[in-house]
């Protein structure tokens, strides 16, 4: 049996195991909570009731005996990136501001009157901006909406055994890798706190995620030499999470990673590629990797989706995004957005998109087209690169709870060029037998090796078995707000 295909069915038996034993609150779900998180300052600890992530007890510790061999795979402690960590490194990130600075009126009068309620929370210029202000609104009602929904400054990790106590096979999260450093970060806990100030080695990163508009982007948290914490500023602009630094009080879009008002107006944060991926693929693919544990420092119960259902939803909650919809795709169907790569070209001129400032080339792949295309081999600023739709990675934003959403798939885009050859691939399609059941993963093969290549695009058999490939600039953004943002950027057909 293969390393993976035991690694699999390890994490399947402690999921099963944990499923029909566990007793520790962190995978419990009451109930719905009553209204998403974004919409109501009133529901951040959640209707569910608040649970005990964070007892004194390890997640890995089961009160049933059916689980007590499972419990003892593996109780290695929570691994804390900060702890004994040195200063960060205030070398690389983003540099000074290189969009156009457009100067708005004195205390932020000619704002929705909404925002106008708020902004004294905010010690802000809002006369430096580099963007529209005009379609910002108020996401959480109160006097100060600063981290009313709490980002995970003191994030802790576990190892892939012990995410399997809680997380399901299908079960959706953000996948961060740097230096072959791989981190899993459910959207369990992502929905609930939107904004994860995590630590690389000395690189500070900010992992982030809209639930609004399913965006999971990671950014390097230096600009100019300083280390920025980012927070959720409970404002929202074109339904898109707005964040806010303690440092500056600047405020950022996070699609974009752009400064929109205030001192570093103008300054586009530094992406880190990041996929939204399912918890079983991670685990074959990085059986050495880490998942952020429940145990964030806040009793809040992981697990039930605050946006049940919204992804069922025709169209984006008016209240938040009043903008033109796009008919060419419906407004709540995910999309691969391909924005460039992660370094410079030879000729050192950058192709990372900067969203609205930038005129780059983005392309956008519905779910839906490339599922039925199998892969899509084709191009971005000249270079070749490979998009493609695999596995049964669930809806987070669609059930009752988020492991329990439709099988999605998970959409992601990768050079497609190794060494100084380019490969142009097709899904795996086995030849089953009359007695044979479908493989429980989904592969993709090239034509010009033959190697069969995982859905996140390590080779795992065939001539360049432990390839990687190098994964480009993507999201998984909903069809209204990849528009919103990039409004000139190409769709594939």
């Amino acid at each position: 049996m293969s390393s993976r295909r035991f690694l699999t069915l390890l994490t399947m038996l402690v999921v099963l195991g944990s499923a029909c034993s566990a007793t520790d609150e962190t995978s419990s779900i009451d109930g719905p909570l009553e209204a998403p998180v974004g919409l109501d300052a009133s529901s951040i600890e959640g209707s569910a009731g608040a649970a005990a992530n964070d007892a004194d007890a390890e997640a890995t510790t089961q009160t049933d005996g059916g689980s007590d061999f499972l419990s003892s795979l593996d109780r290695t402690p929570l691994w804390d990136p900060f702890e004994g960590a040195g200063p960060f490194s205030t070398a690389g990130g983003a540099e000074s501001a290189t969009a156009p600075i457009t100067t708005g009126a004195a205390g932020g009068t000619d704002l929705p009157e909404s925002v106008q309620r708020v902004i004294g929370a905010f010690a802000t210029d809002w006369t430096r901006r580099s963007a529209d202000l005009s379609s910002l609104r108020v996401g959480l009602e109160a006097d100060d909406p600063r981290d009313l929904i709490p980002p995970v400054d003191e994030p802790k990790f576990e190892t892939v055994v012990q995410g399997g106590y809680w997380l399901l096979p299908d079960e959706p999260g953000a996948l961060v890798e740097i230096d072959g450093d791989a981190r899993f970060y459910p959207l369990a806990i992502l929905t609930r706190h939107e904004i994860v100030n995590d630590r690389f080695g000395d690189i500070p990163v900010a992992v982030t995620y809209c639930p609004l508009c399913n965006t999971a982007l990671a950014f390097d948290r230096r600009v100019d030499g300083e280390v920025l914490r980012l927070g959720v500023s409970g404002l929202l602009r074109n339904s898109d999470l707005v964040m806010w630094d303690d440092h500056s009080e600047t405020l950022w879009q996070q699609i974009t990673g752009e400064a929109l008002v205030g001192e570093l107006a103008g300054t586009e944060l530094s992406l880190v590629p990041t996929s939204i991926v399912s918890y079983q693929q991670f685990a074959a693919d990085h059986p050495n990797g880490r998942s952020l544990a429940p145990k964030t420092g806040h009793a809040i119960k992981y697990g039930a989706n605050p946006y049940r259902f919204y992804s069922s939803n025709d169209a984006p909650i008016a209240r938040f995004y009043d903008g033109d919809i796009d008919e060419r795709v419906p407004a709540l169907e995910r999309v691969i957005g391909v924005t460039g790569f992660p370094s410079a070209t030879e000729d050192n001129e950058t192709t990372t998109i900067a969203g609205e400032s930038n005129g780059t080339q983005a392309i956008a792949f519905p779910f839906s087209t490339v599922r039925l295309a199998g892969a899509v081999n084709t191009d971005l600023a000249g270079r070749p690169i490979v998009v493609w739709v695999g596995g049964a990675t669930a809806d987070g934003l669609d059930a009752e709870s988020v492991a329990a959403g439709r099988a999605l798939g998970t959409g992601v885009a990768f050079s497609s060029q190794v060494g100084d050859q380019v490969l142009t691939f097709d899904r795996f399609e086995p030849k089953l037998g009359a007695q044979q059941e479908p493989p429980v993963e989904e592969f993709f093969t090239d034509r010009q090796t033959g190697t069969r290549w995982s859905v996140l695009g390590t080779a795992v058999e065939g001539p360049l078995a432990g390839t990687r490939l190098e994964p480009v600039l993507h999201r998984n953004d909903f069809w209204f707000a990849w528009t919103a943002f990039f409004p000139d950027a190409e769709l594939y057909q």
